[in-house]
């Protein structure tokens, strides 16, 4: 894709941003992933939630449950995590990321801050309860604990790069030994918890069973065409493949050792030809759960006067005015990307053969746009620019705007356009041209992603989207979803499962028996289960792949503790 500038999300109160735009993600599974059991083909769903939401937009993570997100949605990464420069491990910092004009911009930067030391009130939390000052952690980790407790469906990855942080990736990917380095600092920082002690919070295991998973967002393997100054080097595209195939690895050696759990790999990926072919697309769909294709940004302000044009066509038509990005490629657009990925393009050196089930498309919650457009008879469209569209307030950058900074727009018939040959909506309104998502461009996404037998929908980020959530909820109206209801959390979630189960029955126990499934004994709500019980509920069988407690067969999603063994 185009050079992206990154999505300064309003860090005003400490300045403290893990860095942009990027919302790239991907997976995989060594032990190829189990993704028979989704609730519904091809209808996952992923979103970002993002480290500096919590500053001037005050997007807290209770708003994921009071604005009806968490139940809408299966996984969600969290960005960014950061590579160390000379050690080129996972680590915590409490250092702003530079100006993006700056080569080491990332360079030991983080936001150890948001992440465990600070402290929300009963107002702000997920579960009413103020953040005392001798817990292990605050911060958004710990809301992330509350918020699973309430919804025990969904998943949470840790996002590792995105545009700002991926530096020393190529560095970090280069031999066995610093791949197998990077992956356990990773995992043991992330999954076991092992947090530093920073501000009076964190230490050993106080970040345990948080995360599910780990997302990679490496922009971009073996291209200039990320971050300036970013390292990169002809042998990424399979160094990239083996730090997959690494981190597949020790995840699935980690859930074997914790009771079985399966943990997600994911990656965010490229759209555009001139990255895509620096990586091996015929390999790397055994490692990942899920690609998550970067299907926007393809066209912005940077492109200076114009023309203007989509930022996520469906197809390039032949009133695309835009030249390719690179010599012996395609112009952008959603097609030419799932057609690289799927079927390869040979001409342009890409193989194909990614398994189309674990490709997801982008959706974007933010437009990019233009001002001192002429309105022509295209509105705007193909047309002439003097820059970026004006600043607003939350987004803070001239060129882009939130979903919930437009929404007038957006939802106006008198400003809403569409292009019928890019399968896209556009938005003119006093010289200010805007591209980005409405109803019908999701409409098209969402049936072009099903006519392709895709995974579902990964969308970047849940910052832009307004109280209503409205974007979200006409995606998953689109992707025929329906929502997963909160459950009432326990008092005092256990961080992890106890060393030895507790044995006592349920206070209340069911007054009639529940029926099994032959000799197969049923579920029974409050019972303990360990890792291998198999149970019967609604006319099939569940295994436990690890301990359990108040978690329904057929209700925590393709990645939670019941795997479906089929109907009795």
């Amino acid at each position: 894709m185009h050079p992206r500038k990154p999505l300064i999300a309003a860090l005003l109160s400490t300045a403290l941003a893990a860095g942009a735009l990027a919302a790239t993600v991907g997976l995989g599974s060594a032990q190829a992933a189990d993704t028979s059991t989704t609730a519904a083909a091809g209808g996952v769903r992923i979103a970002y939630y993002d480290q500096w939401s919590v500053y001037g937009n005050a997007f807290y993570p209770k708003h994921l449950d009071t604005r009806g997100i968490a139940g809408q949605l299966d996984v969600i990464n969290y960005s960014f995590g950061n590579i160390h420069p000379t050690n080129l491990t996972c680590f915590m910092a409490n250092k702003a990321a530079g100006d993006d004009n700056n080569p080491n911009a990332g360079d030991g930067a983080g936001d150890s801050y948001a992440d465990y030391q600070k402290s929300f009130s009963a107002a702000d939390s997920v579960d009413g309860v103020a953040d005392k000052w001798d817990q292990p952690i605050v911060g958004v980790f710990n809301q992330f604990k509350e918020l699973k407790a309430k919804y025990p469906h969904l998943k949470i990855n840790i996002s590792l790069g995105g545009w700002t942080y991926s530096k020393y990736f190529s560095d970090a990917a280069k031999t066995d030994a610093s791949r197998k380095k990077l992956v356990s600092s990773c995992i043991d920082q992330y999954l076991k918890g092992n947090l530093p002690v920073e501000g009076g919070y964190g230490g050993a295991g106080t970040a345990a069973g948080i995360f599910d998973g780990i997302d990679i967002d490496w922009e971009y393997p073996g291209s200039s065409g990320g971050h300036l100054g970013n390292h990169y080097a002809p042998e990424d595209k399979q160094n990239f493949t083996l730090l997959l195939a690494e981190f597949r690895k020790q995840l699935d050696e980690y859930g074997a050792a914790n009771g079985g759990k399966k943990y997600m790999l994911t990656a965010a990926m490229p759209a555009g030809q001139d990255k895509i072919k620096y990586i091996e697309t015929d390999k790397i769909g055994q490692y990942l759960d899920y690609a998550n294709i970067m299907t926007y940004d393809m066209h912005g302000a940077w492109d200076g006067d114009g023309p203007t044009y989509h930022q996520s066509p469906l197809y390039s038509g032949a009133n695309d005015p835009t030249d390719p990005i690179a010599p012996g490629t395609e112009k952008y657009s959603i097609d030419n990307a799932i057609d690289s990925w799927i079927d390869g393009k040979p001409a342009y050196g890409i193989a194909g053969g990614f398994p189309a089930s674990k490709l997801t498309l982008g959706y974007e919650f933010y437009y990019r746009g233009w001002k001192g457009v002429p309105a022509g008879s295209a509105n705007g469209l193909g047309g002439t620019a003097t820059g970026g569209s004006s600043v607003r307030p939350l987004s803070q950058q001239a060129g882009i705007a939130h979903y919930k900074e437009l929404g007038g727009i957006v939802d106006n018939a008198a400003t809403t356009f569409w292009d019928d040959q890019a399968k896209a909506s556009y938005f003119y309104k006093d010289g200010e041209f805007f591209t980005g998502l409405n109803q019908r461009s999701i409409q098209a996404r969402v049936d072009y992603a099903k006519q392709r037998g895709l995974g579902g929908a990964m969308m970047y980020s849940l910052l832009g989207l307004d109280e209503n959530a409205t974007l979200l909820k006409q995606i998953n109206t689109a992707l025929g979803s329906t929502t997963t209801p909160p459950t009432t959390p326990p008092t005092t979630p256990p961080t992890t499962p106890p060393t030895t189960p507790p044995t006592t029955p349920p206070t209340t126990p069911p007054t009639t028996p529940p029926t099994g499934c032959g000799s197969v004994p049923a579920y029974v709500a409050g019972t303990v289960y360990n890792g291998g019980t198999v149970v019967s509920h609604n006319g099939r069988k569940w295994l436990a792949q690890w301990w359990t407690q108040n978690e329904t067969p057929g209700t925590t999603g393709e990645w939670g503790v019941w795997k479906d063994q089929g109907a009795c």
